[in-house]
């Protein structure tokens, strides 16, 4: 049964605020396409207010109540958000169906992984402190030297809707246990639940600056935060047409980034593999999620030898799928996010055609939904190399086949493209798939599975899929200053320069 959607502001310093133009954006049900409530849409003037609360809350008391805090104090603090979170699962779970249409299992998934993330985090914060002061050996004994890691400052995390919250928290996490403050900038597509984060932050006392989160639309919100001269970085997660935008504005005060961007990315199924093992991987590696995923496995490079009875296989699987409004039970691909999305998809789909592919499968509206903005998993066969479906990322449930014949064939294919965020290798020989691994241009590998995340690995990619790592220790890094400090110790002058006094 559907909830309310909660009647939220902007949260900036520890309060919920009015935006000062008073705007709003509607939120639609893409399962229904009807308005279920809405958002504060931020403007310049709210961005300014939120990034004064992050700057004054980083410097507060010269650092001493959040920024150069313990790792410990900073962790309690995070323990406590993913314990309220954990407690609110259900209903966060079903907010994030309502708000992005991922089916319920899928939005549960996630809300377990959001938890686990800010206990991973909080483990790190901790970490640092045993960190710090880590000496440095030199040449000479005159001098002693030693690292501190410092947070960066203030952050701007920019952040998408095809996993609202759990995307957030891939930035939020990290940059607090570093004792960075931020403004947090949803996607305006999918909000809802990274403003119940701001709730959560206000019940645990999170101290009010530390985390400021400003929903609306990325001209009018998300361009001044990328612009702003006291944002000391940006993380980024979007498209890369996006992504290349914030990242001119932030070279004009030489201001650092890190970028997780578009994939188009490829999934190699040599000719020993088990059918319906390989065939399964393959159908969630590129419709889990509505096929919205920036990693997903969409070009798939299948051995000639295997190629009909594998694709009537995967044809077979995606006949198995069901395709419903997300909070029905059992359901595994629900609605593409929005109207816009929709369209968008289905003109991939027919220029596809137009050019000379075959829809092998789906391409259209499920015949038993009027409504929503739902699209069959779609498989699209007879494809060439220079074509839109092969080259450009779609970001729905299509995938793309071709055929290969040797191992190096596949690499060269696998390879060919402007992106490497991921790629996967299906095969019974691991030295094949380890040879391949190593060959595959990408910052994300996976030997017969496909899509796999954990919080405790990096995530990133290469080319125009981005640089920097999320995740894993690397993504703490990602918000961590390193300060060399080098000490005189001895008690003999320098002697560089003739002494005053001896002459």
């Amino acid at each position: 049964m559907a909830i309310p959607v909660p009647n939220r502001q902007l949260f900036i310093d520890g309060e919920w605020r009015e935006p000062v133009l008073k705007k709003r954006i509607p939120i639609i049900n893409p399962s229904t396409e009807e308005i279920i409530g809405d958002i504060p849409a931020a403007t310049a003037e709210d961005v300014e207010l939120a990034v004064e609360a992050a700057r004054k809350a980083f410097t507060r008391n010269k650092g001493r109540d959040w920024a150069f805090t313990s790792g410990a104090f900073r962790a309690k603090h995070l323990r406590a958000i993913a314990a309220k979170i954990t407690e609110r699962k259900p209903e966060l779970a079903k907010l994030e169906a309502l708000d992005c249409g991922k089916p319920l299992d899928e939005a549960a998934w996630d809300i377990d992984d959001v938890a686990g993330c800010f206990e991973y985090y909080a483990d790190l914060a901790e970490g640092l402190d045993a960190k710090q002061n880590v000496p440095v050996s030199l040449p000479m004994e005159t001098f002693n030297s030693y690292v501190l890691k410092e947070p960066i400052g203030v952050v701007a995390l920019i952040t998408p809707w095809n996993y609202p919250l759990l995307m957030a928290t891939w930035k939020v996490a990290p940059a607090l246990a570093a004792g960075c403050t931020a403004i947090l900038k949803p996607s305006e597509l999918a909000s809802v639940t990274c403003l119940e984060l701001a709730e959560v932050c206000r019940e645990v006392g999170l101290p009010p600056g530390v985390l400021n989160i400003l929903t609306g639309l990325g001209p009018e919100a998300g361009a001044p935060l990328a612009s702003h001269p006291h944002v000391d970085k940006i993380a980024f997660t979007g498209s890369t047409a996006t992504g290349s935008r914030v990242m001119a504005s932030a070279a004009q005060m030489v201001k650092p980034v890190s970028m997780e961007l578009g994939g188009k990315s490829p999934i190699i199924v040599f000719e020993d593999v088990d059918l319906d093992k390989a065939a399964e991987w393959t159908v969630f590696g590129c419709f889990w999620t509505n096929g919205q995923i920036c990693s997903a496995t969409s070009r798939l490079l299948v051995h000639e030898s295997i190629a009909t009875d594998f694709v009537d296989r995967l044809v077979k699987w995606c006949k198995n799928i069901k395709i419903s409004d997300p909070l029905e039970e059992g359901c595994r691909l629900g609605p593409v996010v929005s109207g816009g999305q929709y369209e968008k998809i289905l003109k991939f789909i027919s220029t596809a055609e137009s050019e000379g592919a075959t829809i092998l499968f789906g391409g259209a509206r499920p015949k038993h939904l009027k409504k929503g903005f739902f699209i069959e998993p779609t498989i699209i066969t007879d494809v060439n190399t220079s074509m839109q479906i092969w080259r450009e990322e779609v970001f729905g449930p299509v995938l793309c086949v071709k055929t290969f014949s040797t191992e190096d064939e596949a690499i060269e294919l696998a390879n060919d493209t402007h992106y490497g965020l991921g790629a996967a290798v299906i095969s019974k020989d691991l030295e094949r798939c380890d040879r391949v691994s190593k060959a595959f241009r990408a910052g994300i590998v996976w030997i017969n599975c496909s899509q796999p995340c954990f919080c405790q690995a990096p995530w990133g990619g290469l080319k125009r899929s981005g640089f920097g790592r999320e995740l894993g220790e690397w993504g703490l890094e990602n918000y961590l200053s390193v300060k060399q400090v080098t000490k005189y110790i001895s008690d003999e002058p320098w002697g560089w320069y003739q002494s005053p006094s001896k002459l």
